[in-house]
């Protein structure tokens, strides 16, 4: 896994930390938190951001949601939004 996958993955997890249970990320905001500069890089993040929460989905750290319904990660097209899992 590289850095960025990792950093990736550390962001998701940590800016689900900061919010209330039960509430979600959108992945452009991760992207945002990994890139930090000013200009429009985050938007390549974006796929790797959506292969790090698949990555997390799968060990069970975090659920992929559409419309807040959960969805397989892999299947998924169109705006996701990632939580933790609502067990």
């Amino acid at each position: 896994m590289s850095h960025t996958d990792r950093s990736l993955e550390d962001a998701v997890l940590a800016l689900l930390d900061r919010r209330a249970p039960g509430s979600s990320v959108c992945p452009s905001d991760v992207a945002r938190a990994v890139h930090r500069s000013g200009d429009d890089g985050w938007r390549e993040l974006m796929e790797p951001v959506r292969r790090a929460a698949a990555r997390l989905a799968a060990r069970g750290q975090v659920e992929v949601t559409r419309r807040g319904t959960p969805v397989d990660p892999a299947k998924a097209r169109g705006p996701v939004r990632i939580r933790r899992p609502s067990h």
